[in-house]
C-alpha cells in the first residue's frame, strides 16, 4: 500500500504537471531540451524563496499589513506580500534563465520557459499548502487544483508572453513594462478577490463567483496569447505592432 504522503504529494503536484504538459506539447515546433526545462522549474522553486526575501522587509516595515481583516487590508496584502514579490522573483529567474538561452528562438519559447518557473514556484507553494491542511488535504488539493495553481499558470503566460514580445523587438519600451504590471495586476487581482471572500461575511458567494469569472477571462486572454506567439513562430499571423 502507498504512504499516505506520496498520495498527497502527488495530488498537490498533479495539477502543475498537467498544466507543464499541455504548454509543452504545444511546442512542436522546436521543442525545447528536458534539461533546460527542468532547470526552469527548479528556478521556480528557487523563485518561492526569492519572493520571501522581497516580502518579508515590507512586513517588517509596517508598511504592508501582517493580516487582513477587511477588503482595502486584503488587497494591501494581496500587493506587497504575495503579487508584487512573487512576480518580480520569477521575472528575476525568468531572466537568469534566457539571458544567455541559445533556445530562446521562438515566440511561443517565453511563454513555455515563463510557465515552467511559475508551476514550479506553484508546486513548490501547493505542496506546502495541502500538507499543512491536515485532514482536509483532498479538498484543499482539490480547490487549489482548480483555481491557484491554474492561475500561477495564467500569471507565467502573461509575463512570458510579453518577455518575448521584448525579447524579438515587438515595442520593447512599452512591452517591458507589461512584462512587470501584467502578471502583477492578474495575480494582486485574484488574490485579492479570493482574500476578500474570506473577510466579507455573506458575500462568500458573490465575491467566489467573480473569482470564477476572472479566472475564466484570464484563461481566455491567455489562450489568444498562446495561439498568437503559436502563429508568429509558424508564419501563419503578423502581429501589428503595439
Amino acid at each position: 500500500m502507498l504512504n499516505v504522503s506520496y498520495i498527497i504529494l502527488a495530488a498537490a503536484l498533479l495539477p502543475a504537471v498537467i498544466l507543464m504538459i499541455l504548454i509543452v506539447i504545444r511546442d512542436k515546433e522546436k521543442p525545447e531540451p528536458p534539461l533546460m526545462l527542468a532547470r526552469g522549474v527548479f528556478f521556480g522553486v528557487l523563485s518561492a524563496f526569492g519572493s520571501l526575501a522581497l516580502s518579508m522587509p515590507l512586513l517588517a516595515s509596517g508598511l504592508i499589513p501582517e493580516a487582513y481583516t477587511n477588503s482595502v487590508e486584503a488587497a494591501l496584502y494581496s500587493f506587497g506580500v504575495a503579487a508584487l514579490p512573487e512576480e518580480l522573483s520569477k521575472l528575476f529567474f525568468l531572466w537568469l534563465l534566457l539571458r544567455n538561452n541559445k533556445y530562446f528562438d521562438e515566440h511561443l519559447d517565453g511563454i513555455v520557459y515563463a510557465v515552467c518557473i511559475g508551476l514550479g514556484f506553484a508546486g513548490y507553494e501547493n505542496i506546502q499548502y495541502v500538507f499543512n491542511a491536515g485532514n482536509d488535504w483532498a479538498l484543499t488539493a482539490i480547490l487549489r487544483g482548480l483555481l491557484s495553481v491554474p492561475a500561477h499558470f495564467f500569471f507565467a503566460v502573461l509575463m512570458g508572453y510579453y518577455y518575448s514580445l521584448v525579447h524579438f523587438g515587438h515595442n520593447p519600451r512599452r512591452n517591458a513594462v507589461w512584462v512587470v504590471a501584467a502578471p502583477v495586476l492578474a495575480h494582486g487581482i485574484f488574490d485579492t478577490i479570493a482574500m476578500a471572500q474570506e473577510v466579507s461575511p455573506g458575500l462568500e458567494a458573490i465575491f467566489g463567483l467573480v473569482l470564477l469569472i476572472f479566472c475564466n477571462e484570464l484563461r481566455k486572454l491567455c489562450s489568444r496569447h498562446i495561439n498568437e506567439m503559436t502563429a508568429a513562430d509558424t508564419g501563419s499571423y503578423q502581429r501589428s505592432e503595439r
